[in-house]
C-alpha cells in the first residue's frame, strides 16, 4: 500500500465500494498495537503498523476511516480487542460530529472480556477488565442501545489491508501532528479525570470519551488505565506476549 497517507484511508474507500455494491455491514479489523492499546509512535509498535488491520491513535484516525459513510445507515463489526470500548467511544464522536445520536447507532464489537476469555490479547488483569466489560454494556445500554458488544465472526479489513514502511511513517506523521495541535491543558485535565474515575466506582467510559473527545490518544488513554490498574503479567512492559492460537 506504499503512496496511501494512511491504511484508514485504504479501508475508507474499501467501506466505499461495499456501500456501493449495497453492503450495510462494515468488516473493521485493527491492527496489533490497536488492539493492546499503543500508539503508532510507541517503540514497541514499530514493524507492527498497520500490518495486521487500520491504525487507530485517536479521533482524528477515526474520522478518516469512516469519512462521508452515513454512520445512522451502516453497522459496523469491529474487532475490538481489549480497547474495545475506546473504539466504540471514538466510533460515537464521529458520529455526533455527523449529527447522527447514538440511539441511531448499530454494530457490534469484540469486548474486552470476550477477548481476555479465549485467551487472545489483553492488556489489564481479570478484574479491571471485567469492569470494563461491565462498563461497557451499561454504557451500550443507556447510550448506544442497538450496539452489540460480543460480534458473530467477521472477516477483517486486515486480509485486504497490508501497511508497509511508508504507511507507518505517515501513521507516525499524523500524530505527531495531532500532538501539536491539540489543546494540552484541556487534555491534561480530561486525562486525570479519567485516572481519578478509574480507581472511584463509577462508569469509566464516560470520562474516558471525555478524553478521547480532548484528543487523547489511544494509548495515552490506554496507559492512564495501565497505571491505575496494572498490566496484565504476560506483557507488563509493553511488549506483545504470546500471539493468538493460529496467528502467525
Amino acid at each position: 500500500m506504499t503512496g496511501n497517507p494512511t491504511t484508514a484511508v485504504v479501508c475508507n474507500g474499501y467501506f466505499r465500494e461495499l456501500l456501493a455494491r449495497g453492503a450495510r455491514e462494515l468488516p473493521v479489523a485493527f491492527d496489533l498495537p490497536t488492539r493492546l492499546g499503543r500508539d503508532s509512535d510507541s517503540p514497541s509498535a514499530a514493524g507492527h503498523v498497520g500490518r495486521t488491520g487500520v491504525a487507530i491513535d485517536s479521533i482524528d484516525d477515526m474520522r478518516v476511516l469512516f469519512g462521508g459513510i452515513p454512520l445512522d445507515r451502516v453497522s459496523p463489526a469491529m474487532a475490538g480487542g481489549a480497547p474495545a470500548a475506546v473504539m466504540l467511544l471514538l466510533y460515537q464522536l464521529v458520529a455526533e460530529e455527523q449529527g447522527v445520536p447514538g440511539h441511531r447507532l448499530s454494530g457490534t464489537v469484540l469486548s474486552a472480556f470476550k477477548e481476555y476469555a479465549v485467551g487472545r490479547v489483553h492488556i489489564f488483569p481479570p478484574r479491571p477488565t471485567r469492569r470494563l466489560a461491565a462498563d461497557l454494556l451499561a454504557f451500550c445500554r443507556a447510550e448506544v442501545p442497538r450496539w452489540r458488544t460480543v460480534p458473530a465472526a467477521a472477516h477483517p479489513v486486515g486480509t485486504l489491508v497490508r501497511g508497509g514502511p511508508t504507511a507507518e511513517a505517515r501513521q507516525r506523521e499524523r500524530i505527531a501532528k495531532l500532538r501539536a495541535w491539540r489543546c494540552q491543558d484541556r487534555l491534561t485535565a480530561a486525562l486525570a479525570r479519567l485516572g481519578a474515575a478509574a480507581g472511584q466506582a463509577g462508569n469509566i467510559l464516560y470520562p474516558m470519551k471525555s478524553a478521547l473527545a480532548a484528543g487523547a490518544t489511544v494509548g495515552e488513554v490506554c496507559d492512564i488505565l495501565r497505571a491505575e490498574w496494572g498490566a496484565h503479567p504476560a506483557h507488563p512492559s509493553g511488549g506483545y506476549g504470546r500471539p493468538p492460537v493460529g496467528s502467525t
